[in-house]
């Protein structure tokens, strides 16, 4: 489980197809307090490491996402370089402040639209049909692994604001209209849906 607040921006080093993809990305978290089995969000989408160390001073990871992974999420647009958000999965006793996040992603959305309100940007998504009885005004949304509020919603379409100190230290300082993102819809809405479905 996760709650959406990034804490480092990794790299992706290599992008290396063997049964499954292996990825190796780079990052701030010290590779010797990684354990190998441990989840990671890396831009909302829950991997699990398979490999870790430390090269000239540059700690790093690897996992694997398996073809499934790569079909529903972004994982499949990546290309070496590319900034990855990223989460450690949660402990008891850590404080959620955002709200609770599996790292399973639902679908991939889309950027249509960024422009400035006040110190903060506007982001406009585009989610996919299936997705939007889900999203709500007011509510929570994962994109990229970061916990969001909904501004408002106009079909498959909804807002989001994004401050200043979140672009700073997530990939959304660096996003541009049509790049694809990894979305999670809130659980709470999930469960509700499913409970509606027996009635």
């Amino acid at each position: 489980m996760f709650t959406g607040i990034i804490t480092d921006i990794g790299r992706l080093r290599s992008m290396e197809k063997t049964g499954d993809t292996r990825l190796v990305i780079e990052t701030a978290y010290d590779a010797a307090g990684i354990e190998l089995g441990a989840s990671i969000a890396c831009d909302g989408a829950c991997l699990t490491v398979v490999e870790r160390g430390t090269e000239n001073g540059q700690n790093w990871f690897s996992v694997e996402a398996s073809q499934e992974t790569l079909d529903c999420t972004a994982l499949g647009t990546w290309k070496e370089g590319q900034r990855i958000n990223l989460e450690r999965a949660l402990k008891v006793g850590d404080e959620l402040g955002g709200h609770i996040v599996s790292g399973h992603v639902d679908g991939v959305g889309k950027i249509l639209d960024i422009r400035p309100e006040g110190d903060s940007m506007r982001f406009t998504f585009e989610a996919p049909e299936d997705l939007k009885k889900f999203i709500a005004e007011k509510g929570s949304v994962t994109l990229n692994g970061t916990s969001l509020t909904v501004n408002e919603v106009d079909g498959n379409r909804f807002g989001v604001n994004i401050i200043p100190h979140t672009q700073a230290v997530t990939t959304w300082g660096t996003a541009k209209a049509g790049d694809a993102v990894n979305l999670e819809i809130d659980m709470l809405a999930r469960y509700v849906a499913r409970l509606r479905q027996e009635d």
